[in-house]
């Protein structure tokens, strides 16, 4: 337990390390429109796994491409697409990334936003989040946003053509503290704001796919240690996407037969607003948070639900401990947004 911590990308800007992609598809965001994908289909810029190029792979379009590819513009104008996102949310950032598009992708890009019932129609308002902006061959392109405004939809303007690999929207889902005042809700859920920010090991599937909606599909869509060598046990620290009271908890090992976890215990503390979550001391005093679940033991490929916890009050963060290993496929938190 005195093993050095590791985290998400710590070599992201904060917009990214402390915040949901509100475009990941995992969550459920959809591409909606694209005037033009006709070398690679814009619902591949959504995927959450980094692009890939493969050298050989050609399909009958040409050469197929990890992302959104436009064809060469012959016309005037520019292509652009309409996402929506898994949640509605404001927008921190953006990252637009050109991977693997060398000489075909687009010298510019632009961002308009939305927020609507449904999706956006002809007559609807759009509003410039990003304005014009340079793009590079093959990278990351991290550009902050300024707006405090809660956004359904974004609208990438490409100019004129290309290809963009993968869009990210960092931002912090919107939870409305009125209407969902007294109800129940999942306060680890991605969609409410809940994030991973630190974890004692990752080897195996996608650890932020823990607080994903659904059931995970296999092994790789879930939270997974290696086996372990060493005294001790595997932890996972989870930001709440809000601060409230903890009612309830179930823990999902589904697809984990022969690795999942003998037992897990959970821990939980009120650190309040504006912290620094990569702060090594908040991680280092995890260890010592007061007990939200004593230990329980878990089965294979079943959900596990506990519908009584300690009454700590409210929380904000929560580590989840297992022992000694293993791999655990969604964790959710029930519970009701503090006074």
């Amino acid at each position: 337990m005195s093993e050095a911590p590791s985290r998400p990308r710590t070599d992201l800007p904060d917009f990214a390390r402390n915040a949901v992609n509100l475009a990941s598809a995992g969550l459920g965001a959809k591409a909606l429109f694209a005037t033009d994908d006709f070398f690679a289909e814009v619902s591949r810029m959504l995927a959450d796994a980094p692009a890939v190029f493969i050298a050989d792979k050609y399909d009958d379009n040409g050469k197929w491409m990890d992302g959104w590819e436009s064809r060469r513009k012959r016309t005037e104008g520019h292509d652009y697409a309409v996402v929506r996102l898994a949640a509605a949310g404001v927008i921190r950032g953006f990252d637009v990334d050109t991977s693997h598009f060398t000489g075909n992708y687009p010298p510019a890009c632009r961002i308009e936003g939305c927020n609507v019932k449904g999706d956006p129609g002809d007559g609807t308002a759009w509003t410039e989040i990003l304005p014009l902006t340079p793009l590079g061959s093959s990278a990351h392109h991290y550009l902050r946003s300024k707006s405090e405004s809660v956004w359904s939809h974004v609208r990438l303007h490409i100019y004129p053509d290309g290809g963009v690999a993968r869009l990210r929207v960092y931002g912090e889902p919107h939870i409305d503290d009125i209407a969902m005042r007294g109800k129940t809700l999942d306060l680890a859920s991605g969609l409410n704001g809940g994030r991973v920010i630190a974890y004692s090991d990752a080897h195996y599937g996608a650890f932020n796919r823990m607080l994903a909606p659904g059931r995970g599909l296999d092994m790789g869509d879930g939270w997974e240690t290696r086996r372990r060598r060493t005294p001790g046990n595997d932890w996972i620290v989870v930001a709440l996407g809000a601060r409230g009271i903890l009612e309830s908890v179930e823990i999902d090992t589904a697809h984990y037969k022969g690795n999942f976890p003998d037992s897990f215990s959970l821990l939980a503390f009120d650190l309040g607003r504006g912290l620094d979550e990569l702060d090594d001391a908040v991680v280092a005093s995890s260890m010592f948070w007061p007990e939200l679940l004593g230990p329980q033991k878990l089965k294979a490929d079943a959900i596990h639900t506990f519908g009584k916890v300690s009454a700590l009050g409210p929380v904000t963060h929560v580590r989840l401990n297992i022992f000694p290993d293993g791999g655990i496929s969604r964790l959710r938190l029930f519970g009701k947004l503090a006074e």
